[in-house]
């Protein structure tokens, strides 16, 4: 359950963080529908389905490989920011594929 409350919070990140300093409109855009996609997977991560774990997991891994796409970032800080982020969101995504998942039923 940590990893629901890690992720919903750097999804939170990625949108505050997007909207303080404006840079490439890609930037923001990818930032902003990362960061939603995160929070919102986190947010419905209290009954816990296998695509939840499977799209955070993802989703880390895009921002890992947007960190390096020149397109997309425009400084250096954007550049550690979806770096540090989707490790951290990659980490928080393998970690609850991983985590044994209660199979009761509710009468």
């Amino acid at each position: 359950m940590w990893q629901a409350w890690i992720n919903g919070i750097l999804g939170l990140w990625l949108i505050v963080a997007a909207l303080m300093r404006f840079g490439h409109a890609i930037n923001l855009a990818n930032n902003i529908i990362v960061g939603l996609v995160v929070a919102i997977t986190a947010a419905t991560i209290v009954k816990q389905k296998p695509w939840q774990g499977w799209l955070t997991l993802i989703v880390g891994v895009w921002m890992i490989i947007a960190g390096f796409i020149p397109s997309l970032v425009d400084a250096t800080g954007y550049m550690y920011n979806d770096l540090i982020s989707g490790i951290i969101i990659t980490i928080g995504g393998f970690a609850s594929r991983a985590t044994p998942q209660s199979h009761e039923k509710v009468a």
